[in-house]
């Protein structure tokens, strides 16, 4: 059956697979619906992480992945409603992440940037919209 996990630099070298640490176990969550890791890759990107790529695999393959990395794969159904708050992060990522991940860790550092103001109004308007919808999505959990 064919899947979907989020990827980090899919294609590259250095390419990464989304995790959620609970506890001491590393979940890699396994949508089986495609529009349900596109809605999780959103919010990701709208709470400032890395954003991730919607990737297609076999679920026979990314299982494989899963035990031989020592990883738990974790399938979210379609329909999937959570019963618990750690059942809620299989459908809104947490609001932190890890400093340094793996898949950076080959990554030369960079000169950090100051922050800047928007480059135009539209990006401004753009900006303003994706936090009211982030926050309209919040709600509905």
């Amino acid at each position: 059956m064919q899947v979907f996990v989020l990827l980090f630099n899919a294609g590259r070298e250095n390419e990464g697979i989304h995790t959620i640490r609970i506890g001491d176990r590393n979940l890699v969550l396994i949508f089986e619906q495609e529009d349900d890791a596109t809605r999780y890759a959103l919010l990701l990107e709208a709470q400032d992480f890395p954003v991730p790529t919607v990737e297609a695999m076999e679920q026979a393959d990314i299982e494989e992945f899963c035990e031989s990395a020592g990883y738990e794969g974790q399938l979210v159904p379609a329909g999937f409603v959570p019963q618990t708050d750690a059942e809620r992060l299989l459908l809104a990522p947490p609001e932190s992440n890890l400093v340094e991940t793996d898949w950076q860790k080959d990554k030369q550092p960079e000169t950090p940037q100051p922050e800047s103001e928007p480059e135009s109004e539209a990006d401004a308007i753009a900006a303003a919209e994706l936090e009211r919808i982030r926050r309209q999505l919040e709600g509905l959990l």
